[in-house]
């Protein structure tokens, strides 16, 4: 039953696509040979249906009514409760006492429910301590060790330990490990290094693809696909041969690219677009169509707020929360309302850069194992990709990458996420010299470089500045040559997080960056988090490259 509601859902998705590119009749055709081919999707395989649920799929009217009543003041925290007896006799025994006199909802939650444990926010930091030794001291803080499933608790049990960001964020993510690792390999913690990714190659096994996080309702989406950055991290500090995980990578690849070989130009379907010149690019997408769980209220309230069917919008927020980036300009079509949102429509220059990443790791590892037929055919799909990605999202008048909004066919917005391609080594020299110059133009400051130009009150945008952006900055400059940006921007950042770090002893997920002391960043639809994973570990890599601050 839950195969097929994401079946109808994809189904319905590509309708819409349909709907705005082609007359119906000889594509219709096409859609329902491609449907019949697709294979149904592995979300979830190897699970019990009942474990693949969702909370709102679990609790129904009963979710929707404390979202709507409000009983948390974060609206993930409900769907990360676990239930303190079988799902189904709660919603029962609720259906049968809702309408009693002096029925209490928030009585009736605190009966039936566990809280999620927040461990971290038991953790002093001490003063004393330099940068470098609160992150150290900070990584046992933000472990988490292996425990068996609670039935019906959204958390999905892992085999192996692992880091979670802090904060409202108790689990692990797919993004922010990445960067973490990097401070992990640091530190030395070769043996979390190890668990990692044992656990990220186990979730790709067992259900297609790494999910935004280990929770039931992350599995319908993925993030930025940065496995083959971590297989070359894993191999960098010896924690298992590379050639391990081709096989890993391939499925990844498939998850990314699944229908593109059915599609015809402008047609869209799930993560893949074929252009009008008939190359593919691919875009952000979620294969449900409903409220987020952790954020419910607010998607609702989003949606009343766009004047498009409501449907359509969670989709494109769902999208949103997939590139890691939710929220922010780049996929607004109006950069003061979130309503605007249309993240399906955009062809994000990150994503495509990191799946030119990926094909060429999975090229380069089939020529190590002797594979030269499928080492020739990915070395053929990043060069492809390359050219398309040069021909829709490269803005050779100002010397920038750009997203590109297939629908309007028009380049979108300049942020951070263009210096994506020249850490993953998919630009050309030329466009290195010439994004250097507009990054330092636009958005390098004193203390890092800005997300984007756009203030528009999302955290992704003008005035903040985000760890992972930072340090894919410097490290793609330095790659091409631009020591001293990279350099640059590598001591401003050290020094606004040390700063920070000397006034209040901690690190967060997000700096106000823009002008003046380094502070708290802000927007977004949750209060700023302590902890933070991908901080420490850009951060702590640093120190290691330049010293303490």
């Amino acid at each position: 039953m839950f195969n097929q509601k994401i079946r109808n859902e994809e189904s319905e998705a590509l309708a819409i696509d349909v709907e705005l590119c082609y007359e119906a009749d000889p594509y219709e055709l096409k859609l329902d040979e491609m449907l019949d081919a697709e294979p149904e999707p592995e979300v979830i395989e190897g699970l019990p249906a009942s474990d693949a649920l969702t909370p709102a799929d679990r609790y129904l009217e009963l979710f929707e009514n404390v979202q709507r009543a409000r009983i948390f003041s974060d609206s993930k925290t409900f769907p990360d409760c676990a239930p303190k007896k079988d799902p189904l006799d709660i919603l029962i025994h609720y259906r049968r006492i809702k309408r009693k006199p002096g029925f209490d909802l928030r009585r009736f939650v605190e009966e039936n429910f566990w809280p999620p444990e927040l461990r971290d926010s038991e953790y002093v930091s001490d003063p004393d301590k330099s940068l470098k030794e609160h992150i150290d001291t900070l990584w046992p803080v933000l472990t988490r060790e292996p425990q068996d499933h609670i039935p019906g608790s959204s958390l999905l049990a892992l085999p192996q330990s692992y880091i979670v960001p802090g904060g409202r964020f108790s689990e692990t993510y797919y993004w922010d490990s990445y960067f973490t690792m990097l401070g992990l390999a640091e530190s030395g913690r070769e043996d979390l290094l190890k668990c990692m990714a044992d656990n990220f190659a186990w979730m790709i096994e067992r259900y297609g693809h790494i999910p935004n996080g280990n929770r039931t309702y992350y599995l319908s989406r993925s993030q930025p696909p940065v496995f083959a950055l971590m297989v070359e991290l894993f191999e960098e500090d010896g924690v298992r041969g590379a050639k391990r995980y081709l096989d890993h990578l391939k499925m990844e690849y498939s998850f990314w690219m699944d229908g593109a070989d059915s599609l015809i130009p402008n047609q869209a379907y799930r993560h893949v677009v074929r252009m009008p010149d008939g190359s593919l690019l691919n875009r952000y997408w979620d294969d449900r169509d409903t409220p987020r769980d952790e954020s419910w209220i607010e998607d609702v309230e989003t949606a009343q707020h766009s004047g498009r069917p409501p449907n359509e919008v969670y989709r494109d927020l769902r999208a949103g929360a997939a590139s890691g980036w939710d929220y922010s300009s780049r996929w607004l079509r109006d950069t003061s309302r979130l309503a605007s949102i249309r993240t399906t429509q955009f062809i994000p220059i990150d994503l495509n850069a990191f799946l030119f990443k990926l094909e060429n790791t999975i090229a380069n590892l089939s020529g190590l194992k002797g594979d030269k037929e499928t080492q020739a055919l990915f070395k053929q799909k990043a060069s492809a990709r390359r050219a398309a990605v040069t021909r829709y999202l490269w803005d050779e008048e100002n010397g920038l990458f750009r997203d590109y909004d297939w629908r309007r066919e028009q380049q979108a917005l300049f942020s951070a996420a263009s210096v994506v391609p020249l850490y993953v080594g998919m630009a050309t020299h030329e466009q290195a010299d010439r994004l250097a110059l507009a990054v330092r133009a636009r958005l390098l400051t004193p203390r890092g470089i800005l997300a984007t130009e756009y203030e528009s009150g999302e955290q992704w945008d003008y005035p903040n500045g985000w760890a992972p952006l930072q340090w894919m900055a410097i490290q793609g400059f330095k790659l091409y040559g631009h020591d001293v940006l990279g350099n640059e921007i590598a001591h401003n950042w050290l020094e606004t997080v040390n700063h920070f770090y000397r006034d209040h002893h901690k690190l967060i997920e997000k700096y106000h960056i823009a002008e003046g002391t380094p502070r708290e960043g802000g927007g977004g639809e949750y209060p700023l988090q302590d902890g933070f994973g991908w901080t420490n570990g850009v951060v702590r890599r640093l120190i290691g490259l330049y010293g303490e601050p």
